[in-house]
């Protein structure tokens, strides 16, 4: 069943939609959102089970796709571009195949249309071990986190879900959800074999990441034969937070084509 997701709104303009990627919201976009706004009308979206939208039991692509275009149908949006990064790059997809006349243009951020190998499942874990009713500050979320997490600014990552309503810690995210779902987020939905997206396509990587290996390029231009793959140099997986000027000036010019 669709839901209609929680947005910020920046700009006006052509509409584009930015899907974020796991354990992140819309405001992680904001940045890029509000240099976008300057030509385009953009929804930063909160994916389900993420941020400030509705939470539920399930999460495969195809609901997150039917989010996507409830939220837009709702909003007035018949077509918008889609800019969508990891997990939220697959709902883009999903929704580009699924539902081909919605989707003005399409931008894939450092995902590929396939399954990946397990993992994400120890940060949910440790996570949903942290004793919230023993956590006032932020601080001690860290702190709790730290061996589980050793990276710092993963855990701040993290931790920019972390709520305090009244004293009282709560996560935004929910977990256990994201934890019984995660073989569908790490896969990729048995779609039928002529589901394909000719729209416009661009498919954005980051030079030092693994995640859009050129391995994954014929299932991509099967899917989306007219699918152009550009890598920026000196950015991982977080590209557009690593390196956002190389990222902006990628993206704009193709949503500016026509």
């Amino acid at each position: 069943m669709s839901m209609r997701l929680a947005a910020t709104e920046y700009g006006d303009g052509s509409p584009v939609a930015i899907l974020h990627g796991l354990f992140g919201s819309g405001r992680n976009w904001g940045s890029i959102a509000r240099h976008l706004a300057a030509r385009h009308r953009v929804f930063a979206f909160d994916l389900r089970n993420h941020g400030a939208s509705p939470w539920a039991d399930t999460m495969s692509y195809r609901e997150m796709a039917a989010d996507v275009c409830e939220t837009l149908a709702e909003r007035g949006i018949e077509r918008a571009a889609l800019i969508g990064h990891s997990m939220g790059g697959k709902a883009a997809m999903v929704t580009a195949l699924s539902a081909g006349e919605r989707v003005e243009r399409l931008v894939v951020v450092d995902i590929a249309p396939v399954a990946y190998a397990p993992h994400h499942l120890d940060l949910v874990q440790a996570m949903r071990r942290l004793d919230l009713a023993a956590i006032t500050r932020r601080g001690d979320a860290d702190a709790a986190l730290a061996a589980a997490v050793p990276d710092a600014a993963e855990r701040g990552f993290l931790l920019q879900n972390l709520l305090f309503d009244g004293g009282q810690a709560e996560w935004r995210l929910n977990l256990a959800a994201i934890e019984r779902e995660m073989p569908e987020l790490i896969g990729w939905p048995a779609l039928p074999s002529g589901a394909v997206y000719r729209g416009p396509t661009l498919f954005v990587a980051g030079a030092e990441s693994d995640y859009l290996l050129p391995d994954y390029e014929p299932e991509i231009r099967r899917r989306f034969p007219a699918a152009e793959v550009t890598r920026i140099a000196g950015a991982g997986h977080w590209l557009h937070a690593e390196q956002p000027a190389a990222f902006l000036a990628t993206v704009e010019p193709f949503l500016a084509a026509s």
